[in-house]
């Protein structure tokens, strides 16, 4: 913003400006409709080559969501940002992007189920593997890298696991064997985690969370962070003439425009509005988490609590390092089995019973029965999702309306 160097919150709320909006309105308006007109056959033409920027049609671009895109873009301090229509949008066209039938990537076995079922499912009969290992064990990562893996992925916190990837080892071992560090930002946002400080290359949302300003609508985003060299990624090689542009070249004008998972301009709106308020609701959210983290480790009706921001926590002192100050808004603990973990989850009054996470409100869930009810038991094991696993996104309601109704479901345990 013409030269001047602001705050995070500051560029939330100003930053892309509205200069470009023909009636200088403060808040950049919903261009809902679907096609744009041109002046002349020649301009046309030149839009749908990409050799002039211009709005054709909203499935591919659009004012409104390129407005959020630039925005996010700002925050991220990234060479290009893709909105879509839901996290698992952006991070399914953003492996199709970059890997072909014959590649493999390297990915953390601790994953949200959806992304696990993806990588597990979805993609292998297209002659994409996937190689899941422990991310904790350097070792392990090297020897699951050949010549044909091109990426690695990793979630900034685990979901619902709350485990954190030392992203400098990460970034090392990128580096060593030229491949595209990846990561899942989704319950960090750019707010607490500076994803190109840390040696990311591209960083994914599912923007439905936190950035929606709660829960208001879905919607995914892929940054290019600008830091890695796209001539190294053969599945760009139509791609490769357009520079360090390549990824987001094949990502707009083939694969984002041809899966039609586009942003709704009216998402987009939402979701710019939420970007403006990010930080003093990531900030509560996390206050609120780390009390209550530290509530539960102390009674004796739970086992184990999953939090980074604990410093019982094996993944505290990276969490430190990485995090801006933060925790996540996130955590999970551990009751004796399933049995108790839905009496205890169904004598809750405030907190609500639902998927999602990072909403305003606070949302409780069992993952072995849902989100990873597609899993084995074995699969489940391996991914340290137990039967009295529970896991908690913290809202940020009171903070004593919030023990009372977790003091009183404990309480039902007795």
């Amino acid at each position: 913003m013409n030269g001047l160097h602001l705050g995070f919150e500051t560029y939330a709320l100003h930053g892309n400006g509205t200069d470009n909006e023909p009636h200088h309105a403060n808040r950049y308006p919903v261009y809902s409709g679907v096609a744009f007109s041109f002046g002349n056959a020649e301009d046309m033409e030149l839009a749908f080559t990409y050799r002039k920027p211009a709005h054709a049609y909203s499935r591919i671009t659009n004012p409104t969501v390129e407005n959020f895109e630039r925005k996010l873009n700002l925050l991220e301090q990234g060479l290009g940002t893709i909105a879509l229509s839901s996290g698992m949008a952006a991070l399914t066209t953003s492996l199709r992007a970059v890997l072909r039938r014959g590649d493999n990537l390297v990915a953390s076995k601790y994953l949200f189920g959806n992304t696990y079922s993806l990588l597990k499912d979805t993609l292998s009969p297209f002659g994409i593997a996937t190689r899941f290992v422990d991310f904790r064990d350097s070792g392990e990562i090297e020897d699951a890298i050949d010549g044909n893996t091109r990426l690695l992925l990793v979630e900034t916190i685990s979901n619902p696991q709350m485990m954190v990837p030392d992203f400098e080892k990460l970034a090392e071992i990128a580096a060593e064997y030229k491949l595209i560090l990846a990561a899942d930002s989704t319950v960090t946002t750019p707010y607490l985690f500076k994803a190109k400080e840390n040696g990311v290359h591209v960083v994914m949302h599912s923007t439905t969370k936190y950035i929606s300003g709660g829960a208001t609508s879905v919607g995914g985003a892929v940054v290019d962070l600008g830091t890695y060299d796209w001539s190294q990624c053969p599945a760009l090689a139509k791609y490769h003439k357009y520079g360090q542009g390549a990824f987001l070249a094949r990502l707009r004008m083939e694969v984002h425009r041809n899966f039609g998972s586009c942003m709704a301009p009216q998402s987009a709106y939402l979701q710019t509005l939420g970007l403006e308020t990010l930080a003093l609701r990531v900030s509560t959210s996390c206050e609120n988490t780390l009390a209550l983290a530290k509530f539960l480790k102390e009674r004796k009706e739970v086992a184990a609590v999953h939090y980074p921001g604990l410093s019982s926590s094996p993944f505290h002192g990276v969490a430190t390092n990485q995090f801006n100050g933060h925790y996540g808004g996130v955590l999970s603990f551990e009751l004796a089995g399933k049995k108790e973990a839905f009496l205890f989850i169904n004598s809750l009054r405030l907190i609500r019973r639902a998927t999602n996470i990072n909403d305003n409100k606070t949302l409780i869930i069992h993952p072995a029965s849902t989100l990873f009810s597609d899993c084995t038991a074995e699969e489940r094991e391996e991914m340290m999702v137990s039967d009295g696993l529970i896991r908690l996104s913290v809202g940020i309601e009171s903070l004593a309306d919030l023990l009372d109704d977790i003091n009183r479901a404990l309480s039902a345990l007795v």
